[in-house]
């Protein structure tokens, strides 16, 4: 067991839904050195990546994506949920929808911002049904750059989400994969990682 496992053991609370609240430590208030600990990791399982830009989605993926991106030595670029008037001139644009949220949000990035000479690191806090991640991943298709890999810090691991990420072909690092999860007893069993490198 590893040490985000154990923390979600600890500290996380299995809601009905199949919902996974680990906003004591992870999404809402941040604990900053278990960031720090996925900062290494993802540090690891990307060493051999040419990556040169963290790409994540607001707002919850922000904090982890800051932090994994000082162990690259890069900057962090964040998909906006709502147009704003400080994003100046053409952007991408991706549909998504949100599994928590429940809801459907188009995200944007500025042209600035990503392009053709960009080889990108996908960090995001969860994954469900992967469209969070499929809408970033067409941003940066757009933008002509490369997908690197992905990095997640919760994966759902009963949901179809990182089957049809891993299916398409990108390097997914998720550090903890939650095979179930019961509501009743709070019990959360995690896939054996050895399956999935």
């Amino acid at each position: 067991m590893n040490f985000l496992e154990e923390r979600i053991l600890k500290d996380g609370i299995v809601k009905e839904g199949n919902v996974l609240k680990v906003d004591s430590f992870l999404n809402h208030q941040m604990d900053i050195n278990l960031f720090k600990q996925m900062g290494e990791e993802f540090k690891k399982r990307f060493a051999d990546k040419n990556i040169n830009k963290i790409m994540t989605i607001e707002a919850s993926g922000i904090g982890i994506a800051c932090v994994v991106a000082s162990y690259f030595d890069v900057p962090v670029v964040f998909a906006k949920k709502s147009q704003s008037i400080n994003i100046d001139g053409d952007v991408y644009v991706a549909e998504v929808e949100s599994f928590t949220h429940k809801n459907k949000n188009q995200v944007i990035v500025s042209k600035r911002f990503l392009g053709p000479e960009d080889h990108v690191l996908i960090i995001d806090d969860f994954l469900a049904n992967g469209c969070a991640l499929q809408g970033l991943i067409s941003i940066v298709a757009q933008a002509g750059g490369t997908v690197e890999g992905i990095g997640i810090a919760v994966e759902k691991g009963f949901q179809s989400g990182g089957r049809m990420i891993r299916n398409l072909g990108y390097q997914l690092e998720s550090l903890a994969i939650v095979e179930s999860m019961d509501a009743a007893t709070g019990n959360v069993k995690f896939r054996d990682q050895s399956e999935v490198e």
